[in-house]
């Protein structure tokens, strides 16, 4: 039994129900909606913190979805579930196969630029002040990037970039 159908609260059983009407009444190829199934399933088990679910189902839907927006999505939750996870580098990898399919993707930029502020962080308190800086200048640019395309987000990276002097500029367009 789907991951869906298993739900117990009145909002998820509704949300499903739709959802699964809308699948089935939608112009698709039968494997788009398996993907989405998969995709769909894979959130749930995200939600409820189930990751090696989660990780199943996205691996499942990225075998058969074929659209690059739809799979820039995929990429950036598995993302999510390695740097929740604290990997770190399999985290930099998925988010950047999500920019490659979908440069507009400002919340995978973003935590791009979160997990290089980090390990420029770590290397400062290190004593590699190179090293350092090297990551928080490619944490600048990722932000930089987000910003452009989500003006009105990330205020912290924006007030970092100020105060730090990595960026002069007040708006972003």
């Amino acid at each position: 039994m789907p991951r869906t159908q298993r739900n117990d609260n009145f909002i998820d059983k509704s949300f499903t129900v739709m959802a699964d009407l809308i699948l089935k009444l939608m112009p698709a190829k039968q494997q788009a909606k398996e993907a989405f199934a998969y995709y769909r399933d894979g959130m749930s088990a995200q939600g409820d913190g189930e990751y090696a679910e989660a990780l199943e189902n996205y691996e499942e839907a990225l075998t058969l979805e074929e659209d690059p927006y739809d799979r820039s999505y995929i990429y950036y939750n598995m993302g999510l579930i390695h740097a929740s996870n604290g990997d770190h580098e399999k985290a930099l990898g998925l988010y950047h196969q999500a920019i490659e399919l979908n440069p507009r993707l400002p919340q995978a930029l973003n935590n791009i630029a979160v997990i290089y502020h980090y390990q420029g962080e770590k290397e400062k308190e290190a004593g590699n002040a190179d090293e350092a800086e090297a990551l928080l200048k490619q944490a600048a640019e990722f932000w930089k990037r987000a910003i452009r395309l989500a003006p009105n987000n990330y205020i912290e990276a924006q007030n970092w970039l100020k105060t730090t002097g990595r960026s002069t500029m007040d708006v972003y367009f």
